[in-house]
């Protein structure tokens, strides 16, 4: 097993008037992260030759003012999301605590919800081609996801469950009743965030690029955004089996977490997210086949 490093989930924290103001790795990760993905793409639509005799489906001054929508997207369908799938009974006892992002509650699935509204008003707005616009956005979501696992690790959440396999780490906060017969110092887990990190970041973001650099798929409408779906839902429907589920689902007579389940044999509320995504993957590329 390896001890959890010693890192902080803040970089820095100044006081101003009375206020103390941190920058934590958590935030820095969005923002890194959607700078490098917007690079990404403003760079594909500055070659139209990727995108066959239509060209780009957008101006790169257009993808700035669709970045600003997606932003907005994120922040609000990811909360609604986690408050939604995740916790609704909490949050609608006290509606208020909503609002207090800063105490952590994120969900992909509802910000990747936020970001398909967003865009798509935009592009109706603006009169872009949607599948095309949801081509070139594929290819900037990657690097978010990666760097934002990473921050998850960092921050000790997210974590899987207990292993005995020798790159299991020991996170910290953890008493020996999470840990069932084992004392909390010896209490290993599945680095989850990093699996996700490098399968939805590093081998989804590689198979991207790649896709659109050398096999054209940005020249068949629906193609890049069926293989961000497909992968994104393969990858977190594989890692589901190794990460802890969330506490709110675990019971006496559901310790695996299921969301859905019969006779203790189903799914968690990630894979239960995650099917849609693949189905509809996998509809996009088909038809992308047939273009």
């Amino acid at each position: 097993m390896i001890p959890f490093p010693e890192m902080s989930p803040e970089i820095f924290s100044v006081s101003v008037f009375g206020f103390e103001l941190a920058l934590r790795w958590y935030a820095l990760a969005y923002i890194v992260g959607i700078l490098i993905g917007w690079r990404i793409v403003v760079a594909a639509l500055k070659r139209p030759t990727l995108w066959g005799s239509n060209g780009a489906p957008m101006t790169p001054r257009q993808c700035e003012d669709l970045l600003t929508w997606v932003i907005v997207g994120v922040i609000f369908g990811g909360r609604i999301g986690y408050v939604l799938f995740y916790q609704p009974g909490e949050y609608l006892s006290r509606p208020g605590d909503i609002l207090k992002i800063w105490q952590g509650g994120m969900s992909f699935h509802g910000g990747l919800i936020g970001v398909i509204v967003a865009a798509w008003l935009v592009a109706r707005k603006e009169n872009l081609p949607k599948l095309r616009t949801a081509d070139a956005m594929a290819l900037g979501i990657w690097p978010g996801l990666l760097l934002g696992r990473i921050a998850n690790f960092i921050n000790a959440e997210l974590w899987g469950r207990q292993t005995d396999l020798p790159w299991g780490v020991v996170f910290p906060g953890y008493n020996a009743q999470n840990c069932g017969q084992a004392a909390a110092e010896f209490c290993a887990r599945h680095p989850s965030q990093l699996y996700e990190a490098l399968l939805e970041g590093v081998v989804l973001g590689g198979v991207l690029l790649w896709a659109a650099w050398k096999r054209d798929a940005l020249k068949f409408p629906g193609r890049s955004a069926g293989i961000f779906f497909a992968g994104y839902g393969l990858a977190r429907f594989v890692v589901e089996f190794v990460r802890q589920p969330d506490a709110q689902f675990v019971t006496e007579g559901n310790p695996l977490g299921l969301a859905w389940h019969v006779s203790g044999y189903g799914l968690t509320m990630g894979q239960l997210l995650s099917l849609p995504m693949i189905v509809a993957g996998a509809w996009l590329i088909s038809r992308s086949r047939r273009v």
